[in-house]
């Protein structure tokens, strides 16, 4: 996508209609008590990936809005409701701080605490343990892929902890570190790039942070790789793409990307993850298969509205 393309005003209403919507969508299943944690939620969670990761997931795409502040005021307050939501499920960070306490090695309060943190919902004892922990040995040796090391180093970056890690090396260490053959690339390992460089580029704040090699191999092949996902109507991952698009300065994809989504979400905002949404008898069904892909329609919005009018601004 050149710059013309995405100053082009009919794209820009394309691009705010498609994350307007998800975050709607998103708003309404939490306002209709979807996907909320059990009252009697304990911090050994015996499904994280139900609930408690969907919810960190909404948390951070809430804080996305709400730092670049550039989708309208309507979007801003439904964002601010969406991490007070979250935040309140998480006991405003007593469920983190308690979870990390009790398992000093697991590194999911740590990335969810930053997504709160970006918008000033802050726990000082989190953040004191957290620091803490950081000294320990046993914590940096813990084996986790490449790209889950850079997600805890923006954490910490956005938070303001110290502890700071080597980002060449870190970087160095992922898939895309190594500019491989392009056409290796598969599903999972499509994930691991995307995810790379959303952490190095704090989600687009800083496209200077990604090496240029990498900027420029990334250049070539986004198009190709976003083709084959579109084909194929992984509706989610083509999301991802584009987000990374918006993340490495000009974007090259062009508009089909945006208008291949925008073409299947549905009125209330449902973007399925991907093919065609099934109907479904109940609707908090819906909301728990397809609430990832509407995540990602709000950051992909977000980040190339933010890119196209003017930059995300860079804080801490």
């Amino acid at each position: 996508m050149t710059d013309t393309q995405m100053t082009d005003t009919q794209l820009l209403a394309t691009v705010q209609q498609l994350g307007s919507r998800s975050l709607a969508w998103l708003h309404d299943g939490y306002r209709k008590g979807y996907g909320r944690l059990e009252d009697n939620t304990i911090i050994d969670l015996a499904e994280p990936n139900d609930v408690y990761k969907p919810l960190c997931e909404v948390a951070l795409a809430a804080s996305l809005v709400m730092r670049d502040g550039i989708t309208g005021p309507r979007d801003t307050e439904l964002a601010r409701e969406l991490l007070e939501t979250a935040w309140a499920q998480l006991r405003d960070g007593e469920l983190l701080y308690e979870r990390q306490l009790r398992h000093v090695t697991v590194i999911d309060p740590l990335e969810t605490y930053g997504h709160f943190a970006r918008a000033g919902f802050r726990h000082p004892a989190l953040e004191e343990l957290l620091d803490s922990l950081g000294r320990l040995r046993s914590v940096h040796a813990v084996e986790i892929p490449a790209n889950r090391r850079l997600a805890l180093a923006n954490a910490r970056r956005i938070a303001g902890l110290e502890h700071r890690p080597d980002w060449d090396a870190l970087t160095g260490a992922t898939w895309l570190g190594a500019l491989p053959e392009p056409w290796t690339i598969a599903w999972l390992i499509a994930y691991h790039v995307t995810h790379t460089v959303f952490h190095v580029t704090d989600w687009g704040a800083r496209p200077e942070c990604l090496p240029e090699p990498m900027r420029d191999y990334l250049r070539d092949w986004l198009p190709v790789w976003l083709d084959i996902w579109l084909e194929i109507e992984q509706w989610d991952l083509a999301g991802e793409l584009l987000i990374v698009d918006s993340c490495i300065g000009r974007p090259v994809t062009g508009r089909i990307g945006w208008e291949a989504l925008a073409a299947v979400q549905q009125p209330d905002g449902l973007i399925p993850c991907e093919g065609s949404a099934p109907d479904y008898d109940d609707p908090e069904d819906a909301f728990r298969d397809h609430g990832h892909t509407a995540v990602v329609g709000v950051v992909a919005a977000t980040v190339a509205l933010s890119r196209a009018l003017g930059g995300t601004p860079v804080t801490g």
